[in-house]
């Protein structure tokens, strides 16, 4: 059965919650705590799953997305430091035909044809710690991690520790330059380590990279010291003057300047060049007297990439070609329910624990009825694990010869393991959804836990586990009782000072942090209310356009009307449509989530939002239209310059919009836009009126 828009939207905004908040756990084990779960390969698994869906569904994408954000929160344990510029990631491709699609990408956001050449710096991967060095005339001044790509940990002593990480630069250096690099250790110095470790009987390391990370994100430099780590610069933070025109030229400068770069290199201008070179390190990688876990390709040229610049958290001109993913067999020895905060049933499958490149894997998601039905999972079967596609791990099937003979097929349940209600599988949908809602545990529960969550209310010291707990002892049913909390325990309605884990204390720095978030602002305070296929992005979007929640939730109330201007007024809203819509208008007109939302209204303080607007531009605060074929830039470059120049960029013609490009072969939004009066420019005004001041 063909799959509509709309079921697809549905399913997958539980799938996408919960991808989120898996590698957000990953990116802390990572970046701060040094002791990864996964491997690199789970970790990529994982994070393009997330690509795919908001490039599918850009509706769900939210600014604390995974994609959106570089690392993780710097330590508490560190000072900070700010980076001048921010170090961003880096996008993967995985096989020949991506790699041609992020060439052919470059050719077609640059306006080039396949004769122009665009040349590749191509470099090993180096799996070790990110960091900046900062030198100001010639001298180190500090050095940070990357932290969450904007503030990082303050390591400048740990750094000054590394022998190959010159104190002083050599030769003609800009006044300030930022070298970034990757720390790392030798493959034959972690292996000394480890031993040294074992022998001392402390913690032996699982990886090289997990041991650099470790050496260098110590509080006691002194111990740093002990540890053999190395060091390879290959990219520019701040600088104050050019020291090349290119990638290549870069390179060689920061060598020159004292520093270490990876080998081999190399210098590419097709794809078949590409391929060959990433073949050949596939190759030699054993050999390597470092872990590298890929390639890193950029472009050459260095105007090239400033016209391509950024996309969320990466560069449009570079990209990591990672190597093959790692597989494996083991049993399959159950399969479990779990119900999400929309209600969507998830079966999980619960493995014989098996070591996969180091990493013990016991559970993987089966994502749906559908895929167990597809696939034909059956308890006790042998199942292939691979470190690519859906949720780390992925089953890609199973082994038949081994299958038992007396197998059954899994009977996916009908009811609702939690509360008991109707599981039902409707005919536009993928997912099986409990029918229970509220009366739902799992449900409410887990709403709870998005109300607090840090893109919404934030509220520290109401964790998951805090909320599971004081949910078990009726303390806390819906976010309302988050803000009665204080009251009730002084009345002596409630006693959590006496519970288990808690104390004076505690309970009064609780009430405390609930009492300094009870002012948050409107899109937060949306995204909090845990509205199916509202994510970060689309709470923001509506915050700005409806300005407070009085307006907001009478004109969802008038939108039921889909002939009316409420409804045409918010399907006019960029990135929502029908499917989005109807979500939204369905919360506020249930009367439940009306009687929330009214005492919330009475306990917090809700703070509207402006738009941020570069106001040197002509176009700052207009809302533009582009439509048909652009020749000097690609209709993307043309958008991000808009975006840039702090103008609106929207899909659909209307009465707000300002104005219109139009393109060779523009067809019905030029005629719609000439109907309403709307001011249309040529490609050449658009250029003419971008590069003006106001």
């Amino acid at each position: 059965m063909e799959q509509s828009y709309n079921s697809i939207s549905q399913d997958v905004v539980e799938k996408y919650a919960h991808l989120s908040s898996e590698i957000k756990k990953h990116n802390r084990k990572y970046y701060v705590d040094d002791s990864p779960e996964v491997s690199d390969a789970e970790y990529d698994a994982l994070y393009r799953e997330l690509q795919k869906l908001e490039a599918e569904f850009p509706e769900l994408i939210n600014a604390d997305s995974p994609t959106q954000t570089v690392g993780s929160k710097p330590s508490k344990a560190f000072n900070k430091i700010q980076h001048t510029i921010p170090m961003l990631s880096l996008g993967n491709v995985f096989s020949e035909e991506e790699l041609n699609g992020f060439l052919d990408r470059l050719y077609r956001y640059l306006k080039l044809d396949q004769t122009d050449k665009i040349e590749i710096f191509a470099e090993p991967k180096i799996d070790g710690l990110s960091c900046s060095i900062r030198y100001e005339k010639g001298v180190m001044v500090h050095a940070a991690t990357r932290g969450d790509g904007f503030e990082g940990e303050d390591i400048t002593q740990n750094i000054k520790t590394i022998k190959t990480i010159p104190h002083k630069l050599k030769g003609d250096f800009p006044e300030i330059i930022e070298i970034r690099g990757e720390v790392f250790m030798l493959r034959k110095e972690f292996d000394i380590l480890n031993q040294i470790q074992k022998e001392k009987g402390e913690k032996v390391f699982a990886n090289a990279r997990n041991a650099a990370a470790g050496s260098l994100r110590q509080l006691d430099s002194s111990v740093t010291a002990t540890r053999p780590l190395d060091f390879y610069g290959y990219a520019l933070g701040e600088v104050s003057q050019s020291i090349g025109q290119t990638q290549k030229e870069i390179r060689e400068s920061i060598i020159s300047y004292g520093f270490q770069g990876a080998e081999p290199v190399a210098l590419c201008s097709t794809v078949e060049q590409l391929i060959n070179y990433y073949k050949k390190m596939e190759i030699e990688r054993a050999d390597l007297n470092y872990e590298i876990d890929g390639l890193v390709y950029k472009v050459n040229n260095l105007e090239y990439q400033e016209r391509l610049g950024f996309v969320s958290r990466a560069p449009r001109w570079a990209t990591a070609h990672k190597f093959p993913a790692e597989k494996a067999v083991t049993v399959l020895e159950d399969i479990d329910i779990q119900v999400g905060r929309t209600g969507v049933l998830t079966p999980v499958a619960r493995l014989q624990p098996i070591g996969v490149g180091g990493v013990v894997v016991s559970n993987a998601t089966l994502h749906n009825k559908d895929e167990i039905e597809r696939k034909d999972v059956r308890i006790g079967d042998h199942v292939i694990l691979q470190r690519a596609g859906d949720v780390i791990p992925q089953i890609t099937g199973v082994v038949l010869e081994k299958r038992r003979s007396d197998s059954k097929r899994y009977i996916f349940p009908n009811s609702c393991p939690v509360c008991g209600s109707d599981a039902i599988q409707e005919d536009d949908e993928v997912a099986v959804r409990c029918q229970g809602g509220l009366i739902c545990d799992a449900q409410a529960k887990e709403r709870l836990k998005h109300f607090v969550s840090r893109p919404a209310f934030d509220i520290e010291g109401l964790g998951n586990k805090i909320i599971e707990q004081f949910w078990d002892d009726k303390i806390i049913r819906s976010p309302v009782d988050i803000f009665t909390l204080e009251n009730r325990e002084q009345r002596d309605e409630i006693n959590i000072k006496e519970k288990e884990g808690w104390g004076e204390l505690s309970v009064k720095n609780l009430f405390q942090s609930i009492q300094d978030k009870k002012k948050i602002s409107f899109n937060r305070f949306i995204y909090a209310l845990g509205i199916r296929q509202v994510g970060e992005a689309t709470a923001k979007k509506l915050a700005l356009h409806y300005k407070n929640l009085e307006t907001l939730s009478q004109e969802m109330i008038n939108a039921k009307d889909k002939a009316g201007e409420a409804y045409n007024d918010l399907i006019s809203i960029e990135d929502i449509g029908a499917s989005v819509a109807k979500d939204i208008i369905s919360f506020f007109n249930e009367s439940h989530n009306q009687e929330i939302l009214d005492a919330l209204e009475k306990r917090v303080e809700i703070e509207a939002i402006e738009e941020t607007i570069n106001s040197d531009s002509p176009v700052s605060g207009k809302v533009l239209v582009f439509t048909g074929t652009l020749v000097k830039q690609s209709r993307s470059e043309a958008k991000a310059l808009a975006e840039r120049l702090g103008a609106k960029v929207t899909g659909s013609i209307s009465a707000k919009t300002d104005y219109l490009i139009a393109g060779d072969k523009a067809g019905s939004k030029l005629k719609k836009a000439q109907n309403l009066g709307i001011t249309t420019l040529s490609e050449d005004e658009w250029i003419t009126l971008s590069s003006q001041k106001d």
